[in-house]
């Protein structure tokens, strides 16, 4: 079934019923004005710093941009992680025994396949939980799932990171596993992690478990070129933020006015990405009535993907209660999955 807890409706959705349950804790109007009312836009344009939510990288265009980055050569961090789930995904089950698997921005699911067939091999009951704010795509890949793994049962939440921690239902088995790969915790800032962090805490029982996934320090000139890919594929999933922008608040942003700018900042031990205005220029936003001013050489800032030492990590998530239980990574030791077990704060 489909629910709304706002409103308690409930949906058929077919033949899966039994197997399937997605709750909105966005409901149809929270979901619309998520996505359309732009106030953190205005917010981040006309800060001294002009900057943009990552999140307006995400239409449909640009998914399908980011997908392609996923498959470039330059860009290890997706390819990197699969190998190690692949070698490890049997060892983390034993670990943890039979768990409730929640994910959290799960996207299309594609790597919880290969925790699903690990869990599934050593004959535990497979329970999923994805989170994400895109309903279409977590019904679509949950129903994929339905298909090719007869027992399991899905019970999804189309919500916020926040919101679905703070409303997890108690775990159908014995302890619950909180996912949370595809490196985008380097997305946070060091304040937002901390924020997210407790969240994980609050969110799990003692002796439950946390699975992350991380982008570890390596040597410059290997980060630069995964975010300045050669195809320019990354620049234009940069660029299409602006192209998004205007179909959405009807801007006037010329496209080609802009470059792409990544560079790692290696005092914060973060890649940037910027859009650079190649000219003085006026922009628009109508919908939003908003006017903008940007200098030749200005920057709007987009997004941030920091790189983590491995140790100091370790140690950060154990002042949270989140004990690490046991850590893997890839021989050139570029990128770690640690898993950690809830503990009592220090």
């Amino acid at each position: 079934m489909i629910s709304n807890l706002t409103t308690g409706k409930t949906l058929s959705v077919g033949t899966t019923e039994k197997r399937l349950q997605i709750d909105y804790l966005l409901t149809p109007s929270e979901l619309s004005t998520e996505l359309t009312d732009g106030g953190d836009v205005v917010e981040g344009l006309t800060q001294t710093v002009k900057s943009l939510p990552p999140r307006y990288f995400y239409d449909d265009f640009g998914s399908q941009l980011f997908e392609k980055i996923c498959d470039l050569s330059e860009y290890y961090l997706t390819r990197t992680e699969t190998l190690i789930l692949r070698k490890y995904a049997s060892e983390i089950a034993r670990l943890t025994g039979a768990c409730e698997i929640v994910e959290l921005g799960s996207g299309s699911s594609t790597k919880t396949r290969i925790l699903l067939d690990a869990y599934q091999q050593l004959g535990y009951p497979l329970h999923y939980s994805p989170i994400d704010v895109s309903a279409g795509i977590l019904e679509s890949s949950a129903r994929e799932l339905l298909a090719d793994y007869s027992s399991l049962v899905v019970h999804g939440l189309v919500s916020t990171y926040e919101q679905a921690l703070a409303n997890l239902k108690p775990s159908p088995l014995p302890r619950r596993m909180i996912c949370f790969i595809g490196s985008t915790l380097g997305n946070l800032t060091p304040q937002e992690c901390d924020r997210f962090f407790a969240q994980i805490t609050d969110a799990l029982k003692i002796g439950e478990y946390f699975l992350l996934g991380i982008d570890l320090q390596k040597p410059t000139e290997i980060l630069e070129a995964a975010y300045n890919d050669r195809q320019g594929v990354t620049a234009a999933f940069n660029l299409n933020m602006l192209a998004h922008l205007n179909r959405r608040f009807q801007g006037n942003f010329d496209l080609t006015q802009f470059e792409h700018l990544s560079f790692f900042n290696s005092e914060k031990s973060r890649i940037e990405m910027h859009l650079r205005s190649l000219t003085d220029q006026v922009v628009q936003l109508r919908s939003l009535n908003l006017t903008i001013k940007l200098a030749a050489g200005e920057t709007i800032f987009t997004e941030i993907s920091r790189k983590f030492n491995l140790s100091e990590m370790q140690q950060y998530l154990s002042t949270k209660g989140l004990a690490p239980l046991q850590v893997w990574t890839d021989p050139q030791q570029w990128y770690g999955l640690i898993l950690c077990q809830r503990q009592n704060r220090k």
